[in-house]
């Protein structure tokens, strides 16, 4: 995994963000407009919106490391490899639709086409498997997300990770014989407390998603 040079690539965008402010403007300008169901402090719902998006980009390299580790140590090393290195390479070599994309901007389009590569893989095993095979909590994260982003650029974004795993995660993968090893592994012990150190992002930050009053 070339994780250091994602976090290179996220601390010159934070830098240039701190220079420009750039995001800052375009989330402030968004605020009026988000949907009700997204619930921020009334107190400085502005700067935990600039959090949010910080730590969501940033969660990726230490995510990738994480599940690399934890796959490694399960022994499903093979599974798991692939789809980090596509994660990976969302942000290294961005697919063309991320043109004209700049700064912090562009990574959170980067960071969410990462975080919901693995929301998508989770639900394809949890589907064949009953597991999920990297057991983050990132769903009301990606929601929010998608909100940021917008449509229809957001939509795009998830076509994009839906045929990059179409040609993954087909039906003869779950097919094979050493399936159910797998799903064993997966459920084991050691590897559920490796993942106990990644809650619900967007609960860390203070962004809940509600039914509106």
């Amino acid at each position: 995994m070339n994780t250091p040079a994602l976090r290179q690539q996220i601390r010159l965008a934070l830098e240039q963000e701190a220079a420009t402010g750039q995001l800052a403007r375009q989330l402030e300008q968004q605020l009026s407009g988000l949907h009700p169901s997204i619930q921020l402090p009334a107190s400085d719902a502005h700067g935990v919106l600039q959090r949010f998006v910080r730590a969501y980009v940033e969660q990726v390299p230490d995510v990738l490391d994480a599940a690399n580790s934890v796959a490694r140590d399960a022994g499903i090393e093979a599974q798991v490899k692939p789809v980090l290195k596509l994660a990976e390479q969302f942000f290294l070599s961005p697919p063309p639709l991320m043109e004209g994309h700049h700064g912090l901007d562009a990574l959170l389009d980067e960071a969410y086409l990462a975080h919901r590569l693995v929301e998508e893989v989770n639900d394809r095993y949890i589907a064949h498997l009953g597991q999920p095979l990297i057991p983050l909590d990132t769903t009301v994260a990606n929601v929010i997300a998608h909100q940021l982003i917008g449509e229809p650029f957001a939509n795009q974004l998830d076509e994009a990770v839906h045929h990059a795993l179409d040609g993954m995660l087909n039906e003869k993968v779950f097919r094979q014989d050493s399936v159910q090893e797998y799903r064993a592994r997966l459920s084991s012990p050691k590897t559920l407390a490796a993942w106990q150190n990644w809650p619900c992002l967007s609960r860390q930050l203070g962004v809940e998603l509600g039914l509106p009053a």
